[in-house]
């Protein structure tokens, strides 16, 4: 079991990018010969205002979008608590044996899984990925909780406001397969280590099962001890969370009122200076945080990560285009998603 999760969710993502991402790498080739088979990927992949207006049969409200981040928050809050509680149960970092000589190392570690044994003497460098993989799965939980509030009181989406139910599905396998990514390296022993818990308490009964003392201290200061890539990673990833909140509280902010509901406005502020769609760049900056803060040595999250930028640059161009169409004053210094580049 202990590489078939790791090689599940990569066999799940090469699967995912040859049927989604390659037909939009090939629609973005731009030849007047790809026009129908642009048409017929936009009608699957578009959303909103730049959906097809021959797929609406089978479409759903684009408000069901709140069904990715609930599916993503229980499901990355599940992640989060097996791998902590594992973290603090067996992979301990004290002080005097975690050295900085061994950052390097750490960092450069490769998908390694550990053997699952009730002892403290796991080396180092393993415990140091699997808290690495709290902090990842941290980072996750935080976005994923703001796009759900946001997608209950921020966004208004307009009741005319599409997506192809073939795009609901995607979202749904990104939100449980994404979150997965960042630990599927050390989720066998966690999933051990949860399942011997979840034994022990049925074999045993609450009253005889003793509960966990845990240190609040300890268990966080473990994080404290990571390296200057997780650091950097963290940073990044604030970077693009803080301004991907901005922009999704402009786009919010052009439908206030009711009178506007069906309305399309062009929107100022922050990064819609430079792009006409600063929120997916900033997606793309928050994953590339993500990444960076791995450290760069798991296939599964460069794919992950490559599927994020693939999808979002071709939404970007998508409306970008749809922008100029509609506007005929929309800011002419103003790129798709890549400030003086696309």
């Amino acid at each position: 079991m202990d590489l078939e999760i790791v090689w599940f969710v990569r066999v799940a993502w090469i699967t995912v990018w040859i049927v989604s991402i390659l037909p939009l790498l090939i629609a973005s080739i731009p030849t007047s010969k790809l026009d129908s088979f642009r048409d017929l990927v936009l009608s699957f992949a578009g959303r909103g205002k730049i959906l097809h207006p021959s797929s609406q049969k089978f479409t759903i409200p684009q408000k069901c979008f709140a069904h990715f981040y609930v599916i993503g928050v229980v499901w990355t809050t599940l992640l989060l608590a097996a791998t902590w509680m594992y973290a603090y149960e067996m992979a301990p970092l004290s002080s005097d044996e975690f050295q900085l000589s061994d950052i390097a190392s750490h960092l450069a570690g490769g998908s390694h899984v550990f053997s699952f044994h009730k002892s403290h003497m796991t080396p180092v460098e393993d415990r140091f990925k699997v808290w690495r993989a709290v902090f990842l799965l941290l980072l996750m939980e935080l976005h994923v909780l703001r796009r759900l509030i946001e997608s209950i009181y921020v966004f208004k989406y307009s009741p005319t406001a599409r997506m192809h139910i073939l795009g609901y599905f995607a979202g749904l396998f990104f939100y449980v397969t994404a979150p997965l990514s960042l630990c599927s390296n050390i989720a066998p022993e966690v999933a051990r280590f949860a399942g011997n818990q979840a034994a022990e308490f049925i074999a045993n009964g609450k009253s005889h099962t003793s509960s966990p003392e845990v240190d609040l201290l300890l268990s966080i200061s473990p994080l404290t001890k990571l390296g200057s890539l997780q650091w950097i990673g963290g940073a990044i990833f604030l970077w693009g969370w803080i301004h991907q909140r901005r922009c999704h509280a402009i786009l919010g902010s052009l439908r206030e009122n009711p009178s506007q509901a069906k309305e399309y406005i062009i929107p100022y502020g922050d990064w819609f200076g430079m792009v006409s769609c600063p929120h997916f760049l900033a997606e793309i900056v928050l994953y590339a945080g993500l990444l960076i803060a791995s450290g760069g040595t798991d296939i599964n999250i460069w794919l992950l990560f490559g599927f994020v930028a693939a999808n979002l640059t071709y939404a970007a161009g998508e409306t970008h285009r749809w922008y100029l169409r509609k506007f005929e004053n929309y800011p002419a210094n103003r790129h798709a998603i890549f400030p003086y580049v696309y």
